[in-house]
């Protein structure tokens, strides 16, 4: 089995005592990102902004992790509302513009905490 690595972020975390994502062997997975403002330590306001901000965080943890865009796999995102989807799609077209080298997603709605409207939890892999 390889070695475990924890990615810890400025600007984002959890509060509970976890990484913002783990990496073994090329193969990455975070806990929730969502849109926090670092500003305010909280959700940012609107959907629009937790979106970007997911997106920003999301870009930040696979740059720590030594990967980017083209390694993730898989976006499994939750939507307070699920039909509320076009701030998802702009940025998801904005990381992923490509049509024929896209992750997989899967968005589903959830009743979610703390103001959030929008998290994802992503898996990515680069071989080591």
């Amino acid at each position: 089995m390889g070695h475990r690595q924890s990615i810890y972020l400025d600007g984002f975390s959890h509060k509970n005592p976890i990484p913002a994502a783990c990496v073994i062997n090329g193969l990455l997975s975070t806990g929730i990102v969502y849109g926090l403002d670092p500003a305010t330590g909280k959700a940012a306001e609107g959907l629009e902004d937790q979106t970007r901000l997911m997106f920003v965080h999301l870009r930040a943890i696979l740059e720590a992790a030594g990967m980017g865009p083209e390694h993730v796999l898989k976006l499994d995102v939750l939507l307070l509302d699920r039909s509320q989807r076009g701030p998802l799609n702009r940025e998801w077209e904005a990381m992923f513009p490509d049509p024929d080298n896209r992750p997989v997603r899967q968005a589903m709605q959830a009743d979610l905490d703390n103001g959030k409207l929008i998290q994802c939890n992503v898996t990515a892999y680069a071989a080591p």
